[in-house]
């Protein structure tokens, strides 16, 4: 594959994360019933761009899935430049996004450019597990928990994307460390184990030249067989994670009525492994249809942000940033710079954003 075009599919999966992130940030909370009677009956299928604040100037607001996303990049990128592991350097961007949630600044903790933009700085409905994780780990403590949350899928994309270029690290690699990022907040193996099959999912997507649905059922069914080799010690939690990622694949086959089948079959997305169903779900259903599969992500008694946004790191990663619809791109908050941390990412470095809003 040309390199032009893999970096269009790193800008295609960042991208079109934050397009689901923003399209299900406004619906996170309600039900389906109180998303119809807001939007009427396909539910929300445009941006909701009503001004919170001053600084958000009438775009579509991302929430903490695509905070966390950005600073999972940065770690990527602080470790490349620092010459240090990567897992210590994710960790420490995430601590440094846990200040701009808490309001607070902290010695040595200031490697991330992205914290001095004000958006980054503002609260958008950050997990709890994440943030009192990240507040055990800045104090010198290893959390414990029990959480299966989808705070720790939803910010991993940037990690197989970075892997995919040149072959960076292989995809065993990839998503391995996917999993060990996601379990420094979630340590329930149905917390971390989705991310190393998500991390399989963008990274034989973001390589295929010409990603097809079939394609795509290979590398899911791939995927599953990866994490039943790599995870054995956790058989009865990756068998019921398998279980629900079949489940997906068969109610894709025919949908005829995807809030039905979320709902009734798949679960709502509080964690991980219902959240990567609906995912694989949704992208499956429509996969030569990016609006018809992040507006299915998102219209449901769930976690809408969340589902919304690893729908679209997984098809963005299969069709680029050229072909995802303008209308989605448009107003969307911090597209340039997703699209410069895009860029950084395909070429292993970070490099000065110019237009960095100081605080």
């Amino acid at each position: 594959m040309e390199n032009k075009e893999i970096n269009n599919r790193i800008r295609g999966s960042l991208i079109g994360g934050a397009i689901g992130d923003a399209l299900g940030y406004p619906v996170e909370f309600l039900s389906w019933s109180n998303i119809k009677n807001k939007y009427g009956t396909t539910g929300i299928t445009r941006y909701d761009r009503q001004s919170e604040n001053s600084i958000d100037k009438g775009l579509a607001l991302v929430s903490d899935d695509t905070q966390m996303t950005l600073y999972t990049a940065c770690g990527i990128l602080n470790a490349e430049k620092d010459g240090t592991a990567i897992v210590p350097s994710i960790c420490e961007a995430y601590t440094e996004w846990l200040l701009t949630q808490i309001r607070k600044k902290k010695e040595g903790f200031d490697q991330c450019w992205i914290g001095k933009l004000q958006e980054m700085n503002s609260c958008r409905a950050p997990g709890n597990t994440c943030i009192n994780s990240l507040m055990e780990l800045m104090n010198g403590y290893k959390p414990c928990n029990d959480s299966k949350g989808c705070g720790g899928v939803m910010r991993i994309a940037p990690i197989p994307l970075y892997g995919a270029v040149d072959n960076r690290m292989n995809i065993s690699q990839v998503c391995k460390l996917a999993a060990e990022v996601s379990e420094l907040t979630h340590q329930h193996p149905l917390g971390y184990i989705p991310s190393a099959f998500v991390a399989y999912l963008i990274y034989r997507l973001a390589l295929d030249e010409n990603p097809t649905r079939e394609n795509f059922i290979t590398y899911i069914k791939e995927g599953l067989s990866f994490i039943s080799d790599n995870f054995h010690k956790y058989n009865d939690a990756v068998g019921e994670f398998i279980l629900l990622v079949d489940r997906a694949i068969f109610y894709a086959k025919s949908a005829n009525d995807d809030v039905k089948n979320i709902e009734n079959y798949l679960g709502r997305g509080w964690v991980a492994e219902e959240t990567v169903a609906i995912a694989v779900y949704c992208s499956l259903a429509y996969f030569d249809d990016f609006e018809k599969a992040i507006i299915a992500a998102v219209n449901h008694s769930g976690d809408s942000d969340s589902t919304g946004a690893v729908t679209g790191n997984i098809l963005g990663a299969a069709i680029g940033y050229e072909a995802l619809p303008d209308f989605y791109k448009e107003s969307l908050e911090l597209h340039d710079v997703i699209i410069h941390i895009a860029d950084d990412i395909y070429n292993g470095k970070e490099t000065a954003y110019k237009s960095i809003l100081l605080m």
